[in-house]
Parts: C-alpha cells; structure tokens; sequence
C-alpha cells in the first residue's frame, strides 16, 4: 500500500536581502501590501520588516502598470493584505528575480505523514507531495518521517535498500515517490 506524505508550509518563509540600516539578511513578511496610483499608473510593493532592527523594505510587485490592466480581483487582494497573495508572490520566481531576494524555509514547514502505522514493514512505498515549492533534503524527511536518523537513511541509501527515482542527495522543491527495503 502507498503512504502519503504531504510537506505543507506552516508560514511564510523569511526573506534573505541586506538590510539597509543594520546590515542584517533576513527579512519577515506579514502580508502587509503598500499600492501607490500616480493618475493612471499604479505601484504595489510587499511590505518587509528587518528581523533585527525593523526597518521596513519594499518588495516590488507592481510597477508603473496601467491601472486598467491590472485584475480588479488582484487589486482587491492587495488593498486587503491578503497573506495569502504574499504566500504566492514570494514563490513567484519573477518577483525574487525582479527584488534580488532568495526564501529561507528553514522552520517555515512540516511533514504530514497522515499517521502512517505501517512503518514496521518490511517493503514501504511513501509518495511525497509538497503543497508548496519548499526545498528540502529528501534525506531530511525520510529520516523524519521514518523516526530514523539521517546517517541510517545515508547507509540505507548506499545499501540499495531505500531506492527512488530521483536522486535523493540536495534539495527537492517537487513530488517524488521512494520505496524503503528493511
């Protein structure tokens, strides 16, 4: 039988940029946006504290578009700081591109294993599926999800008895399916 284990973030990941006032590299987002119309252009940004000292950066979503061709539905979601827009755009790789920034998940997640009891046996087939691009070391997660370490799940790897399609060494931000031999 296949479990499933669905890795779900938990809150939005912290921002890395430099600050400007205390040299710090780590950024929180709280879904505050700010939207600045100049007559028929309009500007929205996404609002950052510094984890430090707090100062306040802007992350630029929108610049000078025409107000008539933005969506009314996305108008609306930024005009009521809507964190789940904040959630989305932080993913959205041309908004990290656009701002110079890259996310730090680290504490941001957890694994959902759903109870899975049937880790006693001896052929176990786990999908995992991420319901955010979040990347993260599959050694991590089999390890957390079996109650193993991760030098266990290295061996376990090396011995050929935790086998997957994809290559378990680095970061994975995508579904993948391993199976584990004991």
């Amino acid at each position: 039988m296949l479990n499933s284990w669905v890795v779900m973030p938990t809150c939005l990941p912290l921002v890395l940029r430099r600050c400007h006032g205390c040299a710090s590299e780590r950024f929180r987002a709280d879904g505050k946006f700010r939207v600045n119309a100049h007559h028929k252009l309009i500007d929205a940004w996404l609002l950052v504290l510094c984890t430090t000292c707090g100062e306040t950066a802007k992350l630029t979503v929108l610049e000078r578009m025409k107000v008539r061709s933005v969506r009314p539905e996305l108008l609306d979601r930024l005009h009521g700081n809507d964190p789940a827009l904040a959630a989305e755009l932080l993913q959205d790789p041309v908004v990290r591109r656009r701002n110079r920034i890259a996310l730090d998940w680290d504490n941001a997640w957890r694994l959902d294993t759903d109870g899975s009891d049937q880790l006693d046996r001896e052929v176990i087939d786990v999908s995992v599926r991420f319901a955010a691009p979040i990347p993260v070391r599959p050694v991590r997660l089999i390890a957390e999800g079996c109650g193993l370490s991760r030098a266990e799940v290295e061996r376990l790897i090396k011995d050929g008895k935790l086998v997957s399609a994809v290559r378990l060494s680095g970061r994975l931000s995508g579904d993948f399916t391993f199976t584990l031999k004991r």
